[in-house]
C-alpha cells in the first residue's frame, strides 16, 4: 500500500467531484463532508448493491426506513446515555482536548487534566420550549429504531424466525477527533441489518453472516489480500456483545474496521420490552417500566414465547466508499510512456455507466445523434449516461478512465454514414465498431460480462 494513496484519493475526490468538505467557502467543518455529483452516484450504487443483497436477493429480510430523531427513552434503555461516551483530557500546555487513549507524545503527563466522560450523542429539543422534557437525540446508530419496530414488523409481515430487518440511514456521533478524510465523520451513513434467531442457533448464524459479508465485499471489487477477519477479544467486546468479528481492511492510513458482525444476544429486545420479568432474558438489562409493547416472539407451533438473539452486520457507507475507491485506484504507464489514472470500479458501482462522446462538438448531425443514442440507452435503466461534448476525444477518454466509466461510445462520421459507433472499454482500452441496430443488445451484453 503506497503511503501517498490517501493524498491521491483525496485529490481525485475534490478534482473530479466525488467529495467536498462541507462549508469550504467558510473554512470548512472538521469531520463533515458533502458528496459531489459523482460521489452521490457512487454512494447510491453502494447502497443499492447492499440493499439488493440484503432484501431483493433474499426471502427472509424486510426493509425499514426509520426516523433520525429518537426519544430519550430509547437511548436511556439502550444504554447509550450511560455508556456511549469517551474519556477526555485537556492539555494545559497546548490547549487541545484529546481522548484519553489518543494523547500525542508531545503532551507531557503532568500537563494533562483528569479524564472526564464526554457523551458522543447530539442533543436537540422538540417544540418551542426547552424545559427538559422535550429532549431528543439525533440517533447515533440506526439499530435501535430497528429493535423498537420489531413487533410492528412481525405483526405486519407474519415473519417467523430466523428473519432480519435492514435499513440504511444517517447516524450522528460527536466525535472528538474526526480524522482520516471520510473514514471517521460526525455525520455518516450506516447499512445495518438485525437478524433475529433462536438463542440456541446464535453461533451458527454469527458464522454464517461473517462468511456472507466477506463474500459481498469481494463482489464489490475489494482485493482479498486487503481484507482480514479479527475476532474481538472478550475483554474488548461491547457490553451487549457475546462475540464480534470485525472485517478489517487495509486503508491508506492503516488497517481498521470496515464492518462489524456482532452477536448482540437478547440485550436489545430485552432492554426495550414490556414485562421483562416474563421472559428469561440472558443479557443484563436496565429495568424498563416505560415500554408499551412485548418485544418477544411466539412460536407458531408450540405457542411458547422466547426472546430472540440478534446477529448484526453493520457497515458504514463512507468506509465502504473509501475502501472501494482505494482498491479501484490505479496509475498505469502506457506504451507511449504517458500515464493514465483509472478507477477500475465494478460496473454496477461506477458513477457514470456510459459516456457518449461526439467526435466533433460543433457538427450538429454528430451531436444530435449522440443525444439520440443517450436517450435510447437510458431506457435500459443501467444508471447515469452522459453526453461528453468537449471535442477532445483523448481528454474525454482520460477523464472517464479517471472517474471509472466502464464504457465510452464514440459518435463520428461513420455513425452518420454507416450507422456505426465505436465501443471503448475502460479496462482494456480496446475499441471496436458496433452497428446501431444491435446497440442495445451489445450494451446489455457488455454490462452482463
Amino acid at each position: 500500500m503506497k503511503e501517498n494513496n490517501m493524498e491521491k484519493i483525496v485529490s481525485l475526490c475534490k478534482r473530479r467531484g466525488f467529495i467536498f468538505q462541507t462549508a469550504e467557502i467558510y473554512g470548512g467543518m472538521q469531520g463533515v463532508y458533502d458528496y459531489g455529483p459523482l460521489g452521490v452516484e457512487l454512494a447510491n450504487n453502494i447502497k443499492k448493491a447492499w440493499w439488493e443483497a440484503m432484501i431483493y436477493q433474499r426471502d427472509d429480510i424486510e426493509g425499514l426506513d426509520s426516523s433520525i430523531l429518537g426519544s430519550q427513552s430509547i437511548f436511556s434503555h439502550s444504554g447509550h446515555e450511560d455508556t456511549f461516551s469517551d474519556p477526555l483530557v485537556d492539555c494545559k500546555s497546548c490547549g487541545e482536548r484529546f481522548r484519553a487513549d489518543q494523547v500525542p507524545d508531545y503532551c507531557k503527563e503532568e500537563d494533562l487534566t483528569e479524564p472526564r466522560d464526554f457523551n458522543l450523542m447530539f442533543k436537540t429539543n422538540i417544540g418551542p420550549v426547552d424545559d427538559g422534557s422535550s429532549l431528543v437525540y439525533l440517533r447515533p446508530e440506526t439499530a435501535q429504531h430497528i429493535f423498537i419496530n420489531f413487533k410492528n414488523v412481525i405483526d405486519s409481515t407474519s415473519r417467523t424466525l430466523p428473519f432480519g430487518i435492514a435499513q440504511i440511514g444517517k447516524a450522528f456521533r460527536n466525535e472528538i477527533t474526526a480524522r482520516n478524510f471520510i473514514f471517521r465523520k460526525r455525520e455518516f451513513e450506516q447499512m445495518e441489518m438485525e437478524y433475529f434467531v433462536e438463542p440456541k442457533h446464535d453461533e451458527k448464524f454469527h458464522e454464517y453472516w461473517t462468511k456472507e459479508r466477506m463474500k459481498w465485499w469481494l463482489d464489490q471489487g475489494l482485493k482479498e489480500e486487503n481484507i482480514e477477519l479479527y475476532k474481538v477479544p472478550k475483554e474488548e467486546l461491547s457490553h451487549y456483545s457475546k462475540a464480534t468479528t470485525d472485517i478489517m481492511y487495509k486503508f491508506p492510513h492503516g488497517t481498521e474496521e470496515l464492518e462489524g458482525i456482532a452477536n448482540r444476544t437478547d440485550f436489545d429486545l430485552g432492554s426495550h420490552t414490556k414485562s421483562q420479568e416474563e421472559f428469561n432474558i440472558d443479557a443484563k438489562v436496565k429495568e424498563n417500566k416505560s415500554s408499551k409493547m412485548k418485544l418477544a416472539y411466539q412460536d407458531k407451533v408450540t405457542n411458547k414465547w422466547l426472546m430472540p438473539y440478534v446477529i448484526e452486520p453493520s457497515a458504514g457507507v463512507e468506509r465502504a466508499f473509501l475502501a472501494i475507491l482505494n482498491d479501484a485506484y490505479k496509475e498505469e504507464i502506457l506504451e507511449n510512456e504517458s500515464k493514465r489514472v483509472v478507477l477500475s470500479l465494478k460496473k454496477h458501482l461506477s458513477p457514470v455507466k456510459i459516456a457518449v462522446i461526439p467526435l466533433k462538438k460543433n457538427v450538429e448531425e454528430i451531436v444530435n445523434a449522440s443525444i439520440e443514442i443517450k436517450n435510447k440507452l437510458l431506457k435500459l435503466n443501467l444508471g447515469r449516461i452522459t453526453v461528453e461534448n468537449t471535442g477532445n476525444i483523448g481528454k474525454s477518454y482520460r477523464k472517464h478512465d479517471e472517474i471509472g466509466t466502464p464504457l465510452c461510445i464514440t459518435v463520428d462520421y461513420d455513425t452518420i454514414e454507416d450507422n456505426k459507433v465505436t465501443f471503448r472499454d475502460r479496462d482494456t482500452m480496446e475499441q471496436r465498431s458496433i452497428d446501431l441496430e444491435s446497440l442495445e443488445k451489445d450494451v446489455l451484453d457488455f454490462f452482463r460480462n
